[in-house]
């Protein structure tokens, strides 16, 4: 069994927001979801996948995922979390097994909630010219405003190739019919 965690924020405001990419990965994959209180998620299944929006803010993402692999009885490694990722460019997605948080917080919140970094995560470019120059040299600006804000427009295309992409990943990743 594995749990794949779409990491985002709950509320209607950040719905399409560039933070919420993992859950518009999941959304894609996933028609009915089901509330739980208890696990702190929108939970589905198939097969033997459980798939989970975390209803906690972004930085509290680790309370609902030790709250899920608890409940389900699963290690760290048969978890896969897909997160946005501003050090990559738009469009750009990476696949690693453990590792830092990078400064993600809904990663740093799982690691520390696990006790672990031995988990899948399904980076998700979200960086474009104002969050890099050059040779992705970050330059100063408001990251926390920026993770909050829509897609562009004319980024849209490249968002919904990406999430095909993604989603390619997680087929290889763990057989997702």
């Amino acid at each position: 069994m594995k749990l794949i965690v779409g990491l985002g924020n709950p509320g209607e405001k950040y719905a399409k927001v560039r933070h919420n990419l993992g859950w518009m990965v999941l959304d894609e994959l996933v028609d009915n979801w089901e509330e739980n209180k208890k696990l702190k998620s929108l939970i589905a299944k198939k097969d033997d996948l459980i798939f989970a929006k975390p209803l906690t803010f972004m930085n509290n993402s680790g309370l609902a995922v030790k709250a899920l692999t608890t409940y389900y009885k699963l290690p760290a490694v048969d978890l896969i979390v897909i997160h946005d990722d501003l050090d990559l460019m738009l469009g750009q997605i990476k696949v690693r097994m453990g590792g830092s948080a990078a400064g993600h917080h809904g990663v740093e919140s799982i690691i520390s909630a696990l006790g672990t970094d031995q988990f899948t995560r399904v980076r998700l470019g979200i960086g474009n010219q104002k969050s890099h120059s050059g040779e992705h040299q970050r330059i100063h600006f408001e990251a926390e405003k920026f993770v909050l804000e829509p897609f562009e427009p004319n980024e849209l295309p490249q968002v919904k190739h990406m999430i095909k992409q993604a989603i390619k990943e997680i087929h290889l990743t763990c057989s997702v019919k």
